[in-house]
């Protein structure tokens, strides 16, 4: 599938239309954000090297979130890219990927735990190193949720945005480093009022030898509402067509 949404990866945002602009530190440092319908999150890997693990959830009934297999079968894919979407399980679509010029974002491996840290980098506790402390993607994830009285149950498969993993005829999964360079951008838009749960903690099967730290950055702007007739997303796959429309007729009944 070619990627409708490539010739977008050179625009430059209109600074009078962002109203969000934040740093992510690496090392596993851990956000949360509220993205409203209409508006564009554009995450940049500032470094090259990072790994953003993101889940998604309707703002408006957090028990609909982000559904991974969904998202694949519905679009024959097994990862993310320009003119892909991020199904819920209610069959709609939370946001679409708008512009990337990285090209491949995991969608299989989920996050990383204390264990597999401790194994790959050792430990780093927070009573003696406080905020330089060696974090999980799992742990990572449950403190940003805890704020929204989510929890272990709401802990579902998750994206690892710039990373890329390739399977090879045996079924063995194998991570590419350096397939980010600096300065690669991933632009979600929201096509539902989102909340968002971010982390830098490392990729699960990334084997650098120290814990890695790579910042990205944070930019949220007004980029108005999508899925038109004509948008590259929806029209990307036959099955994003109804994926819109299911969206659009929650809100619709939602206003009445």
């Amino acid at each position: 599938m070619s990627n409708p949404g490539q010739s977008e990866t050179a625009q430059t945002i209109p600074p009078e239309l962002v109203v969000y602009d934040e740093v992510l530190p690496g090392g596993g440092a851990h956000w949360s954000l509220r993205i409203r319908r209409g508006y564009t999150l554009r995450l940049t890997d500032l470094e090259g090297g990072a790994n953003v693990g993101a889940l998604f959830y309707n703002q408006d009934e957090t028990s609909e979130r982000y559904n991974m297999p969904d998202t694949l079968k519905a679009q024959h894919i097994a990862y993310l890219t320009a003119g892909n979407v991020c199904y819920s399980d209610m069959g709609r679509i939370l946001v679409s990927l708008t512009a990337d010029t990285c090209g491949w974002h995991d969608t299989i491996c989920g996050t990383s735990n204390a264990a597999m840290i401790a194994k790959q980098y050792g430990e780093r506790h927070y009573e003696d190193h406080h905020n330089d402390y060696y974090r999980s993607g799992r742990d990572a994830f449950l403190m940003q949720l805890g704020r929204f009285n989510l929890g272990l149950r709401d802990l579902v498969p998750n994206i690892n945005f710039f990373s890329k993993v390739t399977v090879d005829l045996r079924g063995g999964m194998n991570f590419n480093a350096g397939s980010s360079p600096a300065g690669s951008f991933v632009d979600l838009r929201a096509e539902m009022n989102v909340l968002c749960a971010l982390n830098t903690a490392p990729h699960p099967l990334d084997s650098a030898e120290g814990y890695p730290i790579k910042p990205v950055r944070m930019t949220i702007w007004r980029s108005g509402i999508g899925g038109g007739p004509e948008d590259p997303c929806r029209l990307s796959r036959p099955e994003n067509e109804r994926g819109f429309r299911n969206t659009l007729d929650y809100f619709a009944q939602h206003e009445l």
